[in-house]
């Protein structure tokens, strides 16, 4: 038996409005399915973060956070799949594969695989198509206040107070098997 479920907010709407800016990637595009490279090994990817170029961010920005959230994971919660904290201004674009540890002091909290780094899609087989949302939050301090053993919720909680600007791309994955 299979339930259907409604589609789940997408959480930049139910959060104070703030500008946008440019985020773009040479490997995924809004509302097209990701590629298998993009994917968790646990449902066959090879579990590589995607591009991602940021530009046309506030003037007064002085750090950026990286996340990317999967709203639709069947949790009531959903799903951190990558939480990068406090790059500085001068990283405007991550290639491939990036690892947050190499990129001027910044660093990965722990997603909800238990893991300091990026965590492909993996939706569960025959659910609807998850949607992703790889963000970049240009925020007014150069460091959130937080460590590596910060919870994704509590970056979120701290990102609330300090963004200045975001930029979202919402591609999706859906395991068909």
């Amino acid at each position: 038996m299979t339930l259907e479920r409604p589609i789940a907010p997408d959480p930049y709407e139910l959060l104070p409005t703030v500008p946008s800016f440019t985020l773009t990637s040479d490997d995924v595009r809004n509302g097209e399915p990701m590629d298998a490279m993009y994917v968790h090994p646990s449902a066959g990817g090879d579990d590589l973060s995607p591009h991602l170029a940021w530009s046309g961010f506030p003037a007064e920005t002085k750090g950026f956070v990286v996340t990317c959230f999967d709203p639709d994971a069947p949790t009531g919660s959903g799903f951190w799949h990558w939480v990068l904290v406090n790059l500085p201004t001068g990283v405007t674009e991550l290639p491939r594969g990036a690892s947050g540890d190499a990129l001027g002091g910044a660093f990965a909290v722990r997603n909800d695989y238990s893991q300091r780094d990026y965590g492909g899609a993996a939706p569960p087989p025959g659910d609807h198509p998850h949607r992703y949302l790889f963000a970049v939050h240009a925020l007014d301090v150069e460091r959130l206040d937080v460590t590596p053993d910060a919870s994704p919720a509590y970056v979120g909680f701290n990102l609330a107070f300090h963004t200045l600007a975001r930029a979202v791309i919402r591609p999706t994955y859906q395991v068909t098997r």
